[in-house]
């Protein structure tokens, strides 16, 4: 349940994406919601955040996405990238990035996922090594959202253990105009305000201050910003699926056929039920997962985050298809802004993790079973 300060979180934000509206352009929303201090609400607030937590930034994202506009840059600027570097930058890297994350008027992008690796941490073939005191980064990435607009990207290598000569995960903050570091535009049939690239990094030279906490630490790290990142791709989810929802019910309490609104037969309206269930038994395990993460039970919240971001991901996708099937032909007219959304739910069910990914940790990770590979 919302506490009495949620409540008037949610619905400030919501008033301002209700201002906002669907937009193709969220560049003036983002610096809204930067300006009244929504972008980081999970910041400390002696580096100009909010002081609260994951629970707070996910009602942002969800209320942005009932009103239409939901901000993909929120999952990755704030939430993955300013919770890791402030659980473990440095001063000077708190100092430099995050009130310039929590106002908005810096961004950083989060570089994991790699055309042969997906998102498993330990086939990563971009590597790091020590050059004197510098870092040179080789690798390719793939699917990161938003570099074109962010100041940074935070680069997931991996660096070699000098005690055990195995390759660890370490996290590197790379400026966007660093020489040898390039992006190329993915053709994306989605439809999003914010674009995808695939990134080469050819001996790209870092100072050793672009190293984020501790060098022996980083799978730690890794998993700091990972499960935050499942559980705004929940709020996001459930955001849209509240959006589609919200309108499939205006749409069938207004339009009548034979002197009666479709909404009051059984076939129209209980699915729209059964929607509506979903969405909220969704939003109970992402708000459950919040509230672990942020009272520091990185293991609890892995678990409820995963099933977080399956549960919204299967809700938005059901609540988008019976919100078209129930506009039937005007629910694929631009007008009505639906058909978009059908492309769009899909992505909760694929990234960040694939669902299939997330009943593998569920079946090995809570139940015991063993592996399959």
């Amino acid at each position: 349940m919302d506490t009495e300060d949620h409540k008037a979180l949610r619905e400030a934000v919501a008033a301002l994406g209700k201002r906002h509206g669907r937009t193709a352009d969220t560049t003036q929303l983002w610096a809204d919601a930067g300006k009244l201090g929504y972008l980081g609400v999970n910041l400390p607030e002696a580096y100009g955040g909010g002081g609260g937590g994951i629970s707070e930034l996910s009602i942002v994202l969800e209320e942005l996405g009932t009103a239409g506009c939901p901000l993909l840059m929120l999952v990755v600027s704030p939430a993955i990238c300013g919770t890791v570097i402030a659980r473990f930058g440095t001063d000077a890297q708190k100092q430099h990035w995050l009130p310039a994350l929590a106002d908005g008027t810096r961004l950083m992008a989060f570089g994991i996922t790699e055309p042969d690796a997906g998102s498993n941490s330990h086939r990563i073939t971009t590597t790091a090594h020590r050059d004197g005191d510098n870092w040179i980064l080789n690798g390719r990435k793939v699917f990161i959202s938003g570099v074109d607009i962010a100041d940074a990207t935070l680069i997931v290598g991996r660096t070699e253990d000098a005690r055990t000569g195995r390759l660890k995960p370490c996290l590197f903050i790379v400026p966007r105009d660093t020489p040898g570091f390039t992006r190329q535009p993915i053709d994306m049939e989605l439809n999003a305000a914010e674009k995808q690239f695939e990134l080469t990094l050819d001996d790209v030279r870092l100072p050793a201050d672009a190293l984020v906490g501790d060098e022996d630490a980083g799978l730690l790290q890794l998993f700091a910003g990972l499960n935050p990142e499942r559980i705004m791709t929940a709020a996001f989810a459930i955001g849209m699926g509240r959006y589609a929802l919200a309108k499939a019910v205006e749409y069938a309490r207004d339009r009548q056929v034979w002197n009666t609104p479709i909404g009051a037969h059984q076939a129209i309206a209980h699915p729209l039920a059964q929607a509506h269930i979903d969405l909220e038994l969704a939003r109970l395990m992402m708000q459950k997962a919040a509230r672990l993460y942020d009272a520091g039970d990185d293991m609890g919240a892995g678990e409820a985050a995963n099933m977080a971001k399956y549960a919204a991901g299967e809700a938005c996708v059901k609540a988008v298809d019976q919100a078209v099937h129930t506009l039937g032909g005007n629910g694929l007219t631009r007008e009505f802004g639906l058909a978009s959304l059908i492309t769009a739910a899909r992505v909760a069910r694929i990234a960040p993790v694939s669902r299939e990914m997330i009943l593998n940790y569920v079946s090995h990770q809570t139940l015991g079973l063993p592996k399959s590979y």
